[in-house]
């Protein structure tokens, strides 16, 4: 079975052969660990940890459920037990630890105890029977927006009657109408006899305009008003520069506030285009109302004046008032008359009234009104006053508004890029009500302007639009003069303290 040589070991010289009978427990050794190593190889292929989540019923499947349940029972056999650790139940309190406790509850360590320790109250301690009143409350109070003067009074804790008093002592000085909404309050309340009745009003103050403050002051019991003036200075805000990349920024800059370059830009529609016949190198010029108190509070007001110089050309506009209406006057007086239509858009006539080959269907059709052909968001004004009876898509028309005037008669305007009025507003002549485009059945940026009378279209033609002097005499002398006197204020001199300082000094000197 063995060769001689494979089963010798030699010690120096000796050699030692095994014979068979020594040889058995060797070839015992060796099947042992043949069948060691095919149990070893058994043993790698099988896969006792599985994926439960895969091939679920199979073989491997249920291997691995056994696997987790052997190890979740094993874990639940040699968990330890729980057993309650015995102790000793908590003393309860004794009559002074109540005492110390409730002491403590009363006066906290924060307001000055070292050690916690507190003596609880005895038999000295009286209870109080009420709290004493501070001999006077003051007090902010702010007239809201849609608010009343005296309800302001009455929240504040004035009684009612003192409140309504002080209302009329107020509103003989000043309507209280013209107090604005934001105007703080201060208020002082006095010592009441007893807490059933509110206290009585001792001092108020409050700035009734930029121009005078009022104070209600309680003299010998009785409450008395006192005006206290102050000196305001209302040169206008005049301010100038160059149009450059943007005429609204460019205003901004130069400090114009938003709302006027806003009545600026709308006060320009009405005499040119905006956006194509004002160049970068033109000067602009505004003049806004402006108020400013020796004390320091600003006013700013309307626009007055709108101006812009393109070349040797002049555009110079007055805000004046005629008949209760305040409108735009050229500085040579010229402004719209009252009843006149006026044309609707800055533009010129590029189709007429009546039969024509329409650009679009391609055959003759009426045409009920007229087309002016105007830049792309140039303003649409109202051709006269009236009231916005429709305003939105019609057909053809696109974005369309029509107005109803007095008399019977009716205007169309079509094609607008985007309308600006909405129905059953009342809108007075020259009043922006949308912007040129394209829009319906258009080949162009355009407007479409119809005239109805008694429903009937009729050419707009057939109406003159005038442009009439309406201010002359002594009222076109007061306009003159006051131009003369806007265009002499030098820009930034409102910003300048002198006035208001001279303007301070005169008050003084009258009283």
């Amino acid at each position: 079975m063995y060769q001689r040589d494979d089963l010798a070991y030699g010690y120096g010289a000796a050699t030692a052969v095994l014979t068979l009978d020594a040889a058995l427990p060797t070839t015992i050794l060796i099947r042992f660990q043949r069948w060691r190593d095919r149990l070893g190889e058994r043993a790698t292929d099988l896969e006792l940890v599985t994926d439960l989540g895969a091939r679920i019923g199979s073989v491997e499947w249920l291997r691995g459920l056994a696997t987790c349940a052997a190890l979740c029972t094993g874990a639940w056999l040699l968990a330890p037990g729980f057993r309650p650790i015995a102790a000793a139940p908590q003393p309860g309190f004794t009559e002074s630890h109540w005492d110390e406790a409730r002491a403590i509850g009363i006066a906290p360590l924060a307001y000055g105890g070292d050690t916690g320790r507190r003596m609880g109250a005895t038999d000295a301690v009286l209870p109080l029977g009420e709290t004493p009143e501070r001999p006077s409350v003051d007090l902010t109070a702010t007239l809201g927006r849609g608010d009343g003067f005296t309800r302001v009074l009455e929240r504040a804790g004035v009684a009612g009657v003192e409140a309504k008093q002080v209302a009329a002592m107020v509103a003989g000085a000043i309507s209280v109408d013209e107090i604005k909404p934001g105007t703080r309050m201060n208020v002082v309340l006095g010592r009441r006899a007893n807490r059933n009745e509110a206290r009585p009003l001792d001092h108020l103050a409050f700035r009734a305009r930029l121009d005078l403050k009022l104070a209600v002051e309680r003299v010998d019991g009785r409450l008395r008003l006192q005006k206290v003036p102050i000196a305001v200075d209302d040169t206008p805000l005049r301010v100038q520069g160059i149009v450059g990349s943007s005429l609204y920024r460019s205003a901004r800059t130069a400090g114009a506030p938003a709302a006027a370059v806003t009545d600026y830009l709308h006060a320009l529609a009405t005499k040119l285009n905006v956006g194509s016949d004002v160049a970068s190198t033109d000067r602009f010029d505004i003049i806004i109302a402006h108020r400013r108190a020796e004390t320091g509070e600003v006013e700013m007001g309307d626009l007055l004046f709108a101006g812009l110089t393109h070349g040797t050309r002049r555009t110079q506009l007055l805000r004046w008032a005629k008949d209760g209406r305040s409108q735009w006057f050229e500085a040579s007086g010229v402004g719209e008359s009252r009843g006149a239509m006026r044309m609707p858009v800055n533009g010129h006539l590029t189709s007429g009234f009546g039969m024509r080959m329409h650009p679009l269907l391609g055959y003759s059709r009426f045409h009920k009104g007229v087309d002016f052909g105007a830049a792309y968001g140039s303003p649409i004004v109202a051709a006269t006053d009236g009231v916005v009876a429709f305003a939105g898509w019609h057909g053809g028309h696109g974005n369309y508004v029509k107005l109803n005037h007095s008399s019977g008669l009716a205007t169309g305007y079509g094609h607008m890029s985007r309308i600006a009025v909405r129905p059953g507003v009342r809108v007075r002549q020259g009043q922006v009500i949308g912007y040129v485009g394209s829009t319906g059945l258009s080949t162009g940026p355009h407007l479409h302007y119809e005239l109805y009378k008694n429903g009937q279209a009729i050419n707009p033609n057939s109406v003159k639009f005038t442009m009439a002097p309406l201010l002359a005499g002594r009222e076109l002398a007061r306009f003159r003069g006051e131009l003369t006197r806007l265009l002499a204020v030098r820009p930034g001199a409102a910003l300048s303290p002198a006035p208001v300082m001279a303007s301070a000094e005169t008050l003084k000197k009258k009283g």
